[in-house]
């Protein structure tokens, strides 16, 4: 092997175990976030391709988070079924228990909890799956012994902040490169406004629940894409879809 390119991959395992004792994926370079992102991966059995984990900001530090295909990976290739679910009502809370079992016998258990409060019909109907998508993904990853967070679990973190990161070149899109990668026309041929200077819709006291509750009561079961639109000027919010449209039109006015 090259001197050179042996230097450079000490270099770049030196600086990936730093990062990991601090906890902060920012120390990294973009090209050795990239080469962490595919190592941790290929030492889980998971294709990258679907990008299983996803970036966020907690407590100051990026780190990875757990996605829906992350936990679905790991319970085909570990052979992880769901053995018992229990369901019960706590003052307004809405709790799923869930207990797992590896195909070598061991079993774990999790609980999802969601707030049922003022909820009724469609909108109490997806916040009691919510519990339980919440219960089977924490479990699956408690079995697998992992301690990432799920990104179920992301909305109710105080202070916990999705970040875009390129998956090719491990470059972190902060929110003013977002602009960047929006279309110069929109899919209604109307050109995008100009960006108006705001504070991000979420850092009000209760938003975050307020924005749920609402995602509830339209139907929207799952409101973790939407997150991701925190910080974008209104403006730029997607509107080609029409739960994306009623999203940025809610933030709007919010």
């Amino acid at each position: 092997m090259d001197s050179t390119k042996a230097v450079a991959m000490e270099s770049g395992a030196n600086a990936i175990e730093a990062a990991l004792v601090v906890g902060d994926l920012s120390k990294l370079t973009p090209e050795h976030r990239v080469v962490y992102y595919h190592k941790v991966c290929e030492s889980l059995g998971l294709n990258p391709l679907t990008k299983p984990f996803q970036y966020l900001v907690l407590n100051g530090r990026l780190t990875l988070y757990a996605t829906k295909d992350c936990t679905e990976q790991l319970r085909d290739k570990r052979k992880i079924s769901f053995i018992k679910l229990e369901r019960e009502k706590l003052d307004s809370l809405y709790v799923v228990t869930a207990t797992a079992q590896t195909a070598d016998g061991r079993v774990d258990t999790s609980i999802g909890a969601v707030n049922i409060d003022g909820l009724k019909g469609d909108a109490l109907a997806n916040a009691m799956m919510k519990a339980e998508t919440k219960a089977k993904r924490r479990v699956t990853l408690s079995i697998c012994g992992l301690g990432w967070t799920d990104e179920s679990e992301i909305e109710t973190i105080p202070g916990a902040r999705r970040v875009a990161v390129d998956m090719a070149t491990g470059e972190v899109k902060e929110p003013e490169a977002l602009e960047e990668s929006l279309p110069e026309e929109l899919p209604s041929g109307e050109p995008p406004s100009a960006p108006e200077v705001k504070v991000p819709w979420n850092a009000e006291p209760g938003a975050r629940e307020r924005f749920e509750h609402w995602l509830a009561q339209n139907g929207i079961s799952d409101p973790a894409d939407f997150y991701a639109f925190a910080n974008m000027p209104f403006e730029q919010l997607p509107k080609w879809s029409t739960t994306s449209r009623m999203v940025a039109d809610y933030l709007k006015v919010e």
